[in-house]
């Protein structure tokens, strides 16, 4: 009878844990939605561009090398104060340096103080709020990492794309037009409230709750359930298979980068004479299959396992590649969409990737940690864009970008097959 008790309250427990991390999960998705602005710089700095006129492309480019930056280094500041911080208090954080950062931008007078408010202080907000989020609601689903990972950052790299709609729907640009300050303002605001008030809602599981979700899911290392002792993280800095799959992220991450960050080059060197909204609108299909593609990629880590889902990413990637090279060698439109389609979905497996890798090879005590520093590939993985643009400078054409790409994707297979789990 006794048992029979136990088992009931058991089983009730463990249903409202398993109803409650969906609210959880909700909340982490808006929060994301919002921190994930900050990468929608090339859409925000286009009226700030044509108001400062004797600012160089140059400039405003590095805020956003700067945001990047400052990001990673908050979602690593969050991570080694994940065991001494709550995380409502790092989103509070977020909530007051988003504000500061924002209002701080949108009294620029000056690239340094728009450095200082977008690219330092908003960053740094952004990292927070990311490793805070994924960092603790991906604990709650110790059953599908892979899945909870890829519908959280569907809604970073949605942001972006939606927000920045947004933005463009109701900020004017044009000579002395200063609409940009003003949305800028705004944003500051609305950031502050939805990271403000979504703190009430992520916290970390407790040791309890994990051992009751966790305590019907059997460890099958095909479907990519965590299955090795929790590592610290400077002991899976010891471990080669980091290193190794820390290149990989590198290497398909820039490849993915480079091609964001010019695909309306891409785009008018296919097409002569397109017009700039239909540029906007076929660029932007890498953003919306990016998200979808963060989605696919970690419920397929789940069912298939590491290895073969970061196979499928090197042949979608290599396929975006030779599409695009197809683009350009006929002039053909339609090459275009199909190729930054293909290149969303395969970038967009890389983050979902990287978060379910972590939980798989090393554990969940000290995920919110050992994630960021996977997530600092990324510091390395910007530069993709610069090569991009210096390779364009040097050959008049983004043919040469797609070669350097094949040749990262080449090396990213090689570096699939490399990585072993270590005893």
């Amino acid at each position: 009878m006794e048992n029979n008790e136990y088992f009931t309250k058991t089983s009730d427990v463990k249903g409202t844990i398993k109803k409650m991390r969906w609210v959880y999960g909700v909340a982490g998705v808006l929060v994301l939605l919002f921190a994930g602005l900050v990468y929608a710089w090339s859409v925000l700095s286009s009226p700030i561009g044509e108001y400062f006129t004797d600012w160089s492309n140059t400039q405003l480019s590095f805020t956003f090398t700067l945001c990047m930056i400052f990001f990673c280094l908050g979602g690593l500041i969050s991570g080694l104060l994940s065991e001494k911080v709550l995380p409502k208090i790092m989103l509070k954080l977020s909530a007051i340096l988003f504000l500061a950062g924002f209002i701080i931008a949108s009294r620029a007078q000056n690239v340094i103080t728009l450095y200082i408010g977008y690219g330092v202080i908003a960053g740094l907000a952004s990292g927070f709020a990311y490793n805070s989020v994924l960092g603790n609601i991906t604990k709650f689903f110790p059953d599908c990492p892979g899945l909870i990972s890829g519908i959280l950052l569907m809604g970073f790299g949605f942001g972006s794309f939606l927000i920045g709609k947004i933005y463009q729907a109701f900020t004017p640009s044009g000579v002395g037009v200063e609409a940009w300050r003003n949305s800028f303002f705004v944003f500051g605001i609305i950031l502050f409230a939805v990271m403000f008030i979504s703190s009430f809602f992520i916290r970390k599981p407790t040791i309890d709750e994990i051992q009751i979700i966790s305590e019907d899911i059997k460890q099958d290392s095909s479907k990519g359930k965590s299955k090795g002792a929790d590592l610290e993280p400077k002991q899976m800095l010891k471990k080669a298979s980091f290193w190794i799959y820390f290149v990989w992220a590198i290497l398909l991450s820039a490849a993915g980068l480079a091609v964001v960050s010019q695909a309306s080059g891409i785009t008018v060197e296919v097409v002569e004479g397109i017009s700039t909204g239909t540029i906007s609108t076929v660029v932007g299909l890498i953003s919306i299959f990016n998200g979808v593609g963060r989605v696919i990629f970690g419920g397929m880590y789940d069912r298939i396992g590491r290895l073969k889902t970061m196979l499928l990413n090197d042949v979608l990637f290599l396929a975006s590649i030779f599409v695009l090279m197809i683009a350009i060698i006929t002039g053909k439109f339609v090459f275009i969409i199909v190729g930054f389609i293909l290149t969303g979905l395969s970038y967009g497996g890389v983050t979902p990737t990287n978060a379910a890798f972590v939980n798989d090879f090393y554990g969940i005590k000290y995920y919110s940690v050992n994630l960021s520093f996977i997530t600092m590939n990324l510091l390395i993985a910007s530069f993709g864009s610069t090569i991009a643009g210096i390779l364009y400078d040097s050959t008049g054409s983004y043919f040469s970008t797609l070669i350097a790409m094949v040749a990262a994707i080449v090396c990213g297979f090689i570096l699939t097959f490399m990585i072993k789990e270590e005893k």
